[in-house]
């Protein structure tokens, strides 16, 4: 195994195992930790999806770790912890601590992070990520109901986390070539770095980071660089891989959880042209019965056109639901009656899922039990259709909330194998 990856969400890790398959190499998804016997397919890069972004910072360590020993074990030559291309983390969260734990178990002497992904507009300069023309913190993260992104300066965001020292690798440097990268990076770690964030503002960029990381041990960012690791070690591939045959079909149902301004136009898109039902937080955490009762109204539409189903609200809306129940209580309701309704929908026929955001995403999967997905086409950059590789029969498209145009549902169905 080539590569060995740690996604912190499950949207994520499909997002990492869609752009590894597209900078050619064979990859294969394991939803959460793997258990010790599970088998799958042989591949160039195994990419482990947990769900650890916003739990608490021990448990985040702790399954991280355990997806790293399981990585090792398979022979994995080289690891990339995946983190999302917006860096969702508040200062008490789990990047750094991750990061840190991964750094110390293998031994690493530095470890280079960048989210930047340009097919996704998200660039870094002088160490502050950009989406589009904006600063991270000026545009919709800034309410991110989970992980509000008020600052851009990623060095100062990931210093909060850690009491590690972090550098910045600017973009001065990396234009130089990977001569002068290297070297830069040799003297930052022996001038006690142990983190550098890497500024990156196009393809050419990461492919020359990712040649100069690809020897290394351990790196740390969005689906960009890991695309340019992938590049540098392709002449190396040798897995076959399974192909992504056998695909489902049957109903389809969206489930949103996401509040991004992305997935909330995606919603305003499709909203009358589908069978739709909007979940509140409120009356679910009221009412015990409701998301039973939405699962019945599920299960008499499904049918030809797919059904919308969705928790996603202006930033309003969630504060309001936040101020009710609490922050932690409000996301969890929500999940709670997406995997009711998941499971229940399955047991009734449905088998293409489209799941925005990455909590909902790792929610429902769980909820469906699948443990590994095959890699198939591609709707959006950064989101593949997949397939449940285990015997399950669905196919899931786990779409980040701020992925895709304001047509991805409508594309998601049209291109659905």
């Amino acid at each position: 195994m080539l590569l060995g990856c740690i996604a912190d969400d499950f949207t994520g890790a499909t997002d990492l195992a869609g752009t590894i398959a597209n900078a050619g190499l064979t990859a294969v998804q394991v939803n959460g930790v793997p258990e010790t016997g599970l088998r799958i397919d042989p591949a160039d890069a195994v990419v482990v999806a947990l769900k650890s972004r916003t739990i608490e910072a021990a448990s985040a360590v702790a399954q991280s770790l355990a997806a790293l020993a399981w990585l090792r074990s398979q022979g994995a030559q080289r690891f990339y912890f995946k983190v999302c291309s917006t860096f969702d983390s508040t200062p008490a969260g789990n990047i750094g601590p991750v990061a840190d734990a991964l750094c110390e178990a293998l031994g690493a002497r530095l470890n280079v992070v960048t989210p930047a992904y340009p097919r996704n507009a998200r660039t870094v300069y002088q160490g502050h990520l950009f989406v589009g023309e904006s600063l991270l913190s000026d545009t919709g993260m800034r309410t991110h109901p989970l992980t509000p992104m008020t600052d851009s300066n990623l060095v100062r965001v990931l210093a909060a986390q850690t009491p590690r020292r972090v550098g910045l690798l600017p973009h001065a440097v990396t234009a130089r070539g990977p001569a002068a990268v290297a070297a830069q990076l040799e003297s930052l770690a022996a001038d006690g770095c142990r983190h550098v964030i890497a500024d990156a503002i196009d393809d050419a960029q990461l492919e020359l980071l990712g040649a100069v990381l690809a020897p290394q041990w351990l790196a740390t960012g969005g689906s960009g660089l890991a695309a340019g690791m992938a590049a540098a070690l392709r002449t190396r591939a040798t897995a076959a891989g399974a192909a992504a045959t056998g695909w489902p079909s049957g109903p389809g149902v969206i489930l949103a959880g996401s509040c991004s301004a992305a997935t909330l136009a995606q919603i305003e898109r499709v909203k009358d042209a589908l069978p739709r039902l909007r979940l509140d937080p409120v009356a679910l955490h009221r009412d015990r019965g409701a998301a039973a009762a939405a699962l019945d109204w599920a299960r008499a539409r499904l049918g030809e056109r797919p059904l919308l189903i969705y928790a996603s609200a202006p930033p309003e809306q969630v504060a309001a639901a936040q101020a009710a129940l609490g922050r932690e209580q409000a996301a969890q309701v929500v999940e709670d009656a997406l995997r009711t309704i998941a499971v229940g929908l399955a047991a009734a026929g449905a088998r293409r899922f489209v799941v925005a955001g990455g909590e909902t995403s790792g929610a429902v999967v769980e909820a469906l039990g699948v443990r590994a997905l095959a890699i198939g086409p591609e709707i959006a950059p950064g989101v593949p259709w997949t397939r449940a590789a285990d015997g399950k029969p669905y196919a899931l498209a786990l779409k980040s909330g701020n992925f895709g145009g304001p047509d991805f549902f409508t594309r998601a169905f049209e291109l659905a194998p």
